[in-house]
């Protein structure tokens, strides 16, 4: 049995927790919440169950090195603070404990992070012998897993597109991705954080490179493309209202070029309910938010990656789908030889084990 602990408990780390306080082959031994509201609290309790575990949520990261986990599962939001967040993962490896994650977007490819991210952890993988394992499904599966799926089943490739088309309308992150992508600000505004010029390569061109490598296919740039719809009448959704003249969709992405033609297309449609841009493409009938891939080559190739829950929204269904991305590779990792570790290191079955319980 793996003994593991669960940083943060935010969007994806509540389905992390619940997935590792339900599995018969972990042992939650901690959690870490940076909410002093959430200091003290039962895990349980943070993530939405009803019989107490009896550990107590704890800012002290020294006390979750002491009580010696295997894996420590950091789900913690680190795009905006990476220095922090990095001390923070080298800090448990350096310990000699493995780590799964679903932050910091970049370590997803890690072949192509630069080295201001890269030796920093993989000092610390070398110096407690313990290895490092970031994903998710955006980016994550949808950009690496499904992208192999599809490419397999073509005998030759013209170009690859890999698309989320999703309603975040119900997606309760408004001071994360509500704000990183603008939404309610004007035409007249500063374009948002995600959208200034160099971020949409920064954030995805990671996997564009990742994915024309697999290809063996050499790209001449990686560019960036923004588009914005304005609402012409109030938006009202979860996530937050939208007057009128307010930004309530997004599409953009990072291309692979080469020859003055797209090869890779990482592309994002983003819209707050369905009344936002009518003339961009939608999801399937009677789903909110779809990954596709899209293989044009012999034969065309798409794939569609459709998520459900009874009761949970889409978007938050990508969250649990996120944190499996991780929980279910933990035993592996903790076998793995130490270093970071990529998506195609890891034998497709060994992210399947352990499901049934």
């Amino acid at each position: 049995m793996r003994r593991v602990v669960q940083f943060s408990t935010g969007n994806v780390g509540q389905h992390s927790l619940r997935a590792l306080i339900g599995r018969p082959d972990f042992e939650l031994v901690g959690v870490h919440a940076a909410n002093p509201d959430k200091v003290g609290r039962d895990a349980a309790e943070l993530c939405g169950l009803a019989g107490p575990t009896g550990v107590l949520a704890t800012d002290d990261i020294d006390s979750l090195i002491a009580l010696e986990p295997d894996c420590v599962v950091y789900t913690a939001l680190g795009e905006t603070r990476p220095m922090e967040a990095i001390d923070q993962m080298a800090r448990f490896l350096a310990a000699g404990i493995n780590v799964v994650g679903t932050s910091m977007v970049w370590l997803v490819t890690p072949r192509q992070i630069d080295d201001w991210l890269r030796e920093p952890l993989e000092n610390a993988c070398a110096a407690g012998d313990s290895s490092l394992y970031v994903n998710g499904i955006d980016p994550g599966y949808s950009g690496d897993t499904a992208v192999l799926a599809a490419l397999s089943l073509a005998t030759r490739a013209q170009s690859v597109t890999v698309q989320e088309v999703f309603d975040y309308g119900n997606y309760d992150d408004y001071e994360y991705t509500g704000k990183a992508m603008g939404f309610g600000t004007t035409a007249d505004d500063e374009p948002a954080m995600a959208f200034q010029p160099g971020v949409i390569t920064t954030m995805f061109g990671g996997l564009v490179r990742n994915i024309a490598h697999h290809l063996g296919a050499e790209l001449d740039d990686v560019t960036q493309r923004f588009e914005p719809w304005y609402t012409d009448r109030r938006i009202e959704c979860k996530m937050m209202t939208v007057e009128p003249g307010g930004l309530a969709g997004v599409r953009f992405a990072a291309e692979g070029v080469r020859d003055g033609t797209a090869l890779v297309t990482v592309e994002h449609t983003t819209r707050l309910t369905p009344a936002a841009a009518p003339d961009w493409e939608y999801p399937p009938d009677g789903h909110s938010g779809v990954h596709k891939v899209i293989v044009e080559g012999e034969p065309r190739v798409e794939m569609n990656t459709l998520l459900s829950h009874p009761v949970l929204d889409v978007t938050e269904a990508g969250c649990v789908s996120t944190a499996a991305r991780v929980v279910n590779v933990i035993d592996w990792v903790c076998r793995a030889p130490a270093g970071i570790i990529a998506v195609e290191d890891i034998p497709p079955a060994e992210m399947v084990r352990g499901l049934v319980w």
